[in-house]
């Protein structure tokens, strides 16, 4: 089962669940304040790859924030 991240638009809050893909987008109570006001955020990941050398260096998910502003915060989209 995918684990998918959510955020709440009342309590600023980022939150985890583990949900069947036919239930991502469903409505979801937060964890922390208990509205439903949340909606599922974009998820970022790293991936590493190996030099000749041996070190390791990231190759993606460096960023973060959405495709419209590719800070750490947003204020067009909520993610904090």
């Amino acid at each position: 089962m995918p684990l998918y991240e959510y955020y709440c638009a009342d309590c600023h809050t980022k939150f985890e669940a583990l949900r069947p893909m036919s239930q991502a987008d469903a409505p979801i109570q937060c964890r922390h304040c208990e509205s439903m006001n949340t909606s599922r955020a974009i998820s970022l990941f790293a991936a590493f790859s190996k030099s000749e050398s041996g070190a390791s260096q990231a190759i993606t998910g460096a960023g973060g924030g959405c495709s419209t502003c590719a800070g750490g915060t947003c204020s067009t989209c909520g993610i904090n």
